[in-house]
């Protein structure tokens, strides 16, 4: 248990220049916080003692701004950066040396049973306002955008921006935002036929405006 704290201390030293020492750390992070009541509420939550995994996860909620169900899995070093506004559902998993800034929601999209909140790999950054809702993968070593809105599974190694979130760069190379192979993204395929159509359009006006060329020749050589 104690090595675990010293970990949770270094991951605030490791992620965040301000730190100052441990004294400051442990009095004053409130990401550092939830996440120690969230490990007693989860203890309760696997003994089936689910009104005081709550209480505890209500209290802790009520001091931090940050809601982690008791039922979420969180693997070592998480860092939660200031943390206001952060939720992180029941089922959610995160793995190791994950970031989380603040306003971001790990959740569902609708009432259905089971797993049904996202799992995190190893080494993931998710920067603030992201809201990553699904049960789906978030792979290793990725980065998820500001305000970001990732609603299917992303690749490990991975960068993803904007709404609905879309993959920018995959193992540090960027990414056609009109070419993701396996990637479906509706807004790019939409983006895609529009400029299909334009380009339609634009080849019919080519032919017309030569068809329109040649009559205006024809004519002029009449006259004459």
């Amino acid at each position: 248990m104690f090595r675990r704290i010293r970990e949770d201390i270094q991951a605030v030293f490791d992620n965040d220049p301000a730190a100052r020492n441990w004294f400051e750390v442990v009095f004053t992070y409130s990401g550092l916080h939830a996440i120690w009541a969230h490990r007693i509420a989860h203890w309760f939550y696997k003994k089936r003692m689910y009104t005081i995994a709550r209480i505890i996860s209500q209290i802790s909620r009520f001091f931090t701004g940050i809601e982690i169900h008791p039922g979420a899995k969180i693997g070592r070093r998480l860092f939660i950066d200031h943390g206001m506004g952060v939720v992180i559902g029941e089922t959610c998993e995160i793995g190791d040396d994950v970031i989380i800034f603040q306003g971001v929601t790990l959740g569902g999209t609708g009432k259905e049973k089971g797993k049904r909140h996202p799992t995190i790999g190893n080494n993931v950054v998710i920067a603030s306002g992201a809201k990553v809702l699904g049960s789906f993968k978030v792979g290793d070593h990725s980065r998820i955008g500001s305000n970001a809105v990732v609603l299917q599974e992303v690749p490990p190694n991975s960068t993803v921006v904007g709404i609905p979130g879309r993959v920018v760069r995959l193992n540090g190379e960027r990414v056609d935002p009109l070419d993701h192979g396996n990637l479906r993204d509706p807004l790019a395929d939409t983006i895609k036929d529009l400029q299909r159509q334009v380009a339609e359009l634009k080849d019919e006006i080519r032919r017309l405006q030569e068809i329109k060329g040649n009559d205006d020749g024809g004519k002029m050589t009449n006259d004459h």
